[in-house]
């Protein structure tokens, strides 16, 4: 369940990871898009917030059919963000001012514009001929099975050159690429040693778990109506109803994770985070992240509508009761789902609530995965259908509107577009976002911002809750409570989930020592009794007695509004 000592910690664990989506962080050549330039003018701000580590979005060249996750050539920088030159002058920055740097991999498929799919299907006997997953169609002409692409629809595409259906498990400019096939996998894996060769610090695998496919093709079986609860997509889409079983997470995929990280420990403190979304990710995560596999493992658990501290507890105590010596990863929000305040907020204060999500995602067991603009308590961007530029949400509109509402650019100032492109955006920047803009919260003591940093910074000298264990208090709703625990120091933290105050009897907070510097709107203990304001927090060290009885019976608390 982790390690033992500080010498012990590798720079990703217990990071904070802050993800730059690039297209929409900084445009400086005016075409309204975002580019590896505008990341480099912006890693001071970056640096200031006290986070650890940077996580880029897809740059490579690509046809932006899903904006850079069809990648066309895994080795170069598309022009409309740049040029390789500029990813060393980023990564020398970065370095410069302390900051890791990990880049997305888009393993699983390329694009249909990538020199090997154009080989490919050309015919059945060239070179590249098995670089990818090819079927017969049925008797009938229908596609060989019932797999379906989370994009909707079949997830497979009738070629006419070869006269047979590939595999895209997402749009069908996305072809899986046939990792049954070594010389493929040896191809990957030279693509990602290409990267680490110049220097960056770890790799984020997009839908690892997608890299290879059940070699019979057999059907995914029916999922029943109540079950059709997703990670990514929405209850109306058809990819909600089918187990998944046969197009992704195979067995296969734990010898190719070994080869990986084979790879990658012949590289000096360089980390594997993978993505993780599988019928049961939790399970999957605990899998992946076993000695000699990823590092780390990103899950989709806390990505959801439920925002109540059972939901929470009993997510994190789900996986640390299987994880044995992997390494988890939060995220409360990513370019893929709606921000965190729209979707967990639902319309309450803005700034205090912000700042409590941003306390409790940092101090749970695991490494951290900050989206951009979280630092600034942004809401999901609600964007007219006129606007729309992800084909998802184009296909699903109006009942899903899409991944573009999170996607909208970094507001830093409040002149036009917010101060990101002198051009026009290739998302509207929403009035909303303007007032958030990073120029004024930095001149308001009390914005999102400088709670954000305040708490960065305090959690940086605190071990306990970098790489502690974890232990939690069974405690009633709104509040969630949990211990962290590092050579000898002891953390306790207490969240009021709610947007009214509770009082709560807590036995162990009465021989707890109160800390402070964290800069979060703070309980206060009263004659043995807890009081903590709307979304306030509590952190208190605890003597080793006290622990000692937490680990040997579980504490029950009742909180009343």
């Amino acid at each position: 369940m982790g390690f033992r000592s500080m010498s012990d910690a590798s720079w990703w664990r217990g990071a904070v990871i802050y993800q730059i989506y690039p297209r929409s962080f900084l445009d400086t050549n005016g075409d309204g898009v975002g580019d590896l330039p505008g990341i480099v003018e912006r890693l001071d701000y970056v640096a200031s917030l006290g986070v650890d580590a940077i996580w880029i979005s897809p740059f490579f060249k690509s046809p932006m059919a899903d904006f850079g996750y069809d990648i066309a050539d895994y080795r170069d920088v598309d022009p409309l963000f740049g040029t390789l030159a500029d990813f060393d002058r980023l990564l020398a920055k970065a370095h410069g001012l302390g900051l890791k740097v990990m880049i997305d991999q888009v393993l699983s498929h390329t694009s249909v514009d990538h020199a090997w799919f154009r080989e490919s299907r050309e015919s059945r006997d060239n070179a590249k001929a098995d670089w990818y997953v090819w079927a017969d169609a049925r008797d009938d002409g229908s596609p060989p099975n019932n797999w379906l692409s989370l994009f909707g629809g079949s997830a497979w595409q009738w070629e006419p050159r070869r006269g047979q259906y590939y595999l895209h498990n997402f749009l069908t400019a996305q072809p899986d690429l046939n990792f049954h096939n070594p010389q493929v996998r040896e191809a990957i894996l030279d693509s990602v040693r290409f990267w680490l060769d110049k220097g960056v610090d770890g790799v984020r695998l997009d839908a690892i778990n997608f890299c290879f496919h059940d070699r019979q093709l057999r059907d995914n079986p029916p999922k029943p109506k109540d079950q059709r609860v997703g990670r990514g997509f929405s209850p109306d889409n058809p990819y909600a109803f089918q187990y998944h079983y046969y197009n992704n997470t195979q067995p296969e995929n734990l010898a190719f994770l070994g080869e990986l990280r084979a790879l990658m420990d012949g590289y000096t403190d360089v980390a594997a985070l993978g993505e993780i979304s599988s019928e049961d990710s939790l399970a999957t995560m605990a899998e992946y992240t076993r000695p000699h596999r990823l590092h780390m493992g990103y899950s989709f658990e806390l990505l959801t509508d439920d925002f109540s501290a059972s939901y929470i507890r009993e997510t994190v105590q789900r996986l640390e009761a299987q994880m044995i010596e992997g390494w988890p990863c939060w995220a409360i929000s990513n370019h893929d789902v709606q921000r965190v305040l729209s979707r967990w907020g639902k319309g309450k204060p803005a700034a205090p609530l912000a700042n409590l999500l941003t306390a409790l995602l940092s101090s749970l067991r695991g490494s951290v995965c900050v989206y951009q603009g979280e630092e600034l308590g942004l809401t999901e961007a609600e964007l007219p259908f006129a606007s729309l530029q992800d084909p998802y949400g184009i296909a699903f509109w109006p009942q899903f509107k899409g991944r573009d509402g999170c996607r909208t650019p970094m507001p830093w100032n409040e002149g036009e577009h917010a101060g990101f492109s002198r051009g026009t955006p290739w998302l509207p920047v929403p009035p909303e976002h303007r007032v958030l803009a990073v120029i004024r919260q930095e001149g308001d003591p009390h914005s999102v911002l400088h709670g954000f940093r305040a708490f960065m910074h305090w959690r940086q000298s605190q071990p306990a809750l970098r790489w502690g264990d974890i232990r939690f208090i069974e405690t009633a709703e709104p509040v969630l409570a949990f211990t962290r625990s590092f050579e000898s120091k002891t953390v306790l933290a207490v969240f009021n989930l709610a947007d009214m105050p509770v009082e709560i009897d807590l036995p162990p907070a009465s021989e707890a020592v109160a800390m402070f510097g964290h800069g979060l709107t703070r309980g206060e203990l009263r004659d043995r009794q807890l009081h903590l304001p709307a979304y306030g927090v509590w952190f208190a060290s605890l003597p080793s007695t006290r622990v000692a009885s937490i680990a040997s019976a579980t504490e029950t608390a009742a909180a009343t509004p």
